[in-house]
């Protein structure tokens, strides 16, 4: 099967152009092809860009253990309509990503339900460290400083040196210090207020678990990328990456701080907790500085019933897949932001942060992910017209402009202008560790 993708503005790695791009079975093989090239289907895209898919380094999808709340199929779908081509999943299932076997029985359901590419994290305990270093056929190892699920937290620190000495893979982690959370937690235990949340998930806590894990990362020269930072202080420590440091923001601590309790209460309920005004513009500084290289969701939904429990009960997280994207258009659409720059936090930044073989750039030879947006269009982002299971969003009733209308997984199309192909099946991303990172690629 040939697709030739005619009159869009690509964005290719080193400029952005009007052009033409070939696809033949799962590869890009032609960038500008000759006139009178044929294909199987000629798609006019003219008026619209065409950009590699969006790769997600952080998604919680709840399956196995949590399906009521998310699983591989619905979500994968609400991947497709956002043009997330590739996820990466993170191991707080039930039961936890904890061993090559339960790393292994994720990859089989993934095969058999997800219809993008997809990838799974092997998660730290305090005493698996043979599991993690014999891992493989994973982005790497996951480790909870804090807010942990089952045994997934790792606090001690012989525990935390082990797993930085002894292992190979990149690490990645939340990080909270978990001491801080539970003395604070312990302050405001009479307290239902949901905006106390943020004075639980302090700054502190933020700066202790990260300054902590960086330095871990220094002595033992090791690979090391902070989830989901959430506070400007925490860009100063990012600064000093010595070619193994990266680091992730996510929309919601872009977009809502301490001020939207009130209007939203525990539907910006996450961990690490919004924080202040000042906190998104650092963030903000940070990401087109260069300092901070991807942005990813940490898509973590929970019903509304459960959302909708007092606080402290109402759990943390929000789903996000399907709305990224268009979040980040719309800052272009505003001129805050370029195109290039989103490609470059949302598709090439995590393919070199995670080794990932041949995704995030529109290249000959590199896989046919690839979405049309429209940045142009705007519609209003409702509840009732999400796709995740949970079936909500914290930003209802926005209105973006800047949206992807077509999006292929590995040359075939599985969502377009609404329509998605439910029947294909993404394939396993693959990992080519040797390549070093992002700061060892361009």
């Amino acid at each position: 099967m040939k697709t030739l993708i005619q009159n869009a503005v690509v964005v290719l790695p080193e400029q952005t152009c009007e052009t033409s791009v070939l696809v033949e079975g799962s590869k890009i093989v032609a960038i500008d092809p000759a006139v009178q090239t044929s294909a199987d289907e000629t798609v006019d895209a003219g008026g619209l860009h065409l950009l590699p898919g969006v790769i997600d380094d952080q998604v919680h999808f709840r399956e196995p253990g949590l399906t009521h709340k998310e699983d591989l199929a619905t979500a994968s779908t609400a991947c497709a309509k956002g043009g997330v081509t590739t996820f990466l999943e993170m191991p707080n299932t039930n039961p936890t990503t904890t061993t090559c076997q339960r790393l292994e029985e994720k990859l089989a359901l993934a095969a058999g339900k997800s219809i993008v590419n997809y990838g799974f994290y092997v998660g730290a305990t305090p005493d698996n460290v043979s599991e993690l270093a014999a891992a493989r056929r994973t982005p790497g190892i996951k480790i909870f400083i804090g807010s942990s699920t089952g045994n997934l937290l790792v606090e001690e620190q012989d525990a935390l040196e082990q797993i930085f000495a002894e292992t190979t893979l990149p690490i990645t982690a939340h990080c909270e210090d978990e001491a801080t959370v539970r003395r604070n937690a312990e302050f405001y235990k009479a307290s239902t207020d949901v905006a106390d949340h943020s004075r639980v998930r302090t700054v502190e806590a933020a700066m202790i678990a990260t300054g902590r894990a960086i330095d871990l990362a220094h002595r033992h020269a090791h690979r090391f990328h902070v989830l989901h930072v959430s506070t400007a202080a925490e860009t100063d420590l990012l600064r000093d990456h010595r070619g193994r440091i990266t680091a992730e923001v996510c929309p919601h601590h872009l977009f809502f701080n301490v001020d939207d309790y009130q209007r939203l209460g525990s539907r910006v309920q996450m961990n690490p907790s919004v924080k202040t005004a000042a906190d998104n513009a650092g963030l903000w500084k940070a990401l087109q500085e260069g300092v901070i290289q991807v942005v990813a969701t940490d898509h973590a939904p929970h019903t509304l019933e459960e959302k909708s429990q007092p606080y402290p009960k109402s759990p943390s997280g929000i789903p996000a897949v399907e709305n990224s994207l268009a979040l980040m258009l719309d800052q272009v659409h505003q001129g805050r932001v370029t195109i290039e720059q989103v490609v470059a936090w949302m598709c090439d930044a995590p393919a070199r942060v995670w080794d990932i073989v041949n995704k995030g750039r529109i290249e000959v030879g590199y896989d046919a992910d690839l979405i049309l947006v429209d940045l142009n269009h705007s519609e209003k982002v409702l509840d009732q017209t999400q796709w995740a299971k949970c079936g909500w969003t914290p930003w209802h009733g926005e209105t973006l402009t800047g949206w992807c209308v077509r999006t292929w997984v590995m040359g075939r199309t599985v969502f377009d202008h609404g329509e998605v192909d439910r029947a294909h099946r993404g394939e396993e991303a693959i990992f080519d560790h040797e390549r070093g990172g992002y700061w060892s690629t361009a």
